[in-house]
């Protein structure tokens, strides 16, 4: 290998090194507002996106098996996608509105995370400290949002995820001093 060429690929892997130890991985929006929602956007985006293809596979080997799927928030069936093995026509159409689904769940664990992070770290300007106040409204704002995504949501509803937003949110911020 080349002297120069190995020069440089050591420079490129220590300003990656570099670059991942400052957590400054994502692109650079021009504000650090702006970058941390980003970032929490595309973090919990891809969390989310694997949690419902897990889900719905699942779903759709426990419904292979007789078994139903029944979410386990609102008692309520939810819909799998049987079809997926490939053997019809219909399967094209099933293989959509998975994605369909996976994307809507993703994009909604996105905006619920660059909410939150955005929250707390424009709170924690304002008030010049990060306390488990700056929690408590982020997460309690998030969860009423949250709420608010919902195909039928109710007063009720929104109030209860403000209240358990609130709570977790509360509870990992206290928590993170802790461990």
């Amino acid at each position: 290998m080349n002297s120069g060429v190995d020069t440089q690929a050591r420079a490129f892997a220590g300003e990656v090194r570099g670059s991942l130890e400052t957590k400054n991985w994502m692109l650079d929006l021009g504000h650090p507002l702006l970058n941390r929602v980003a970032e929490s956007f595309a973090k919990a985006a891809g969390i989310g996106a694997v949690q419902a293809v897990a889900r719905e596979s699942y779903f759709m080997a426990t419904e292979g098996e007789g078994g139903g799927s029944v979410s386990g928030t609102t008692g309520a069936r939810k819909r799998s996608f049987p079809e997926l093995n490939g053997t019809n026509s219909s399967s094209i159409k099933s293989a959509e509105a998975m994605v369909k689904s996976v994307s809507k769940e993703s994009l909604q664990w996105g905006l619920a995370a660059g909410v939150h992070s955005g929250l707390t770290y424009g709170l924690a300007g304002v008030r010049g400290t990060h306390d488990w106040r700056n929690s408590a409204v982020a997460g309690a704002i998030t969860g009423a949002a949250v709420a608010l995504t919902s195909e039928h949501a109710s007063h009720e509803q929104v109030v209860q995820c403000a209240i358990t937003g609130a709570a977790l949110s509360t509870a990992a911020n206290v928590l993170s001093g802790i461990f």
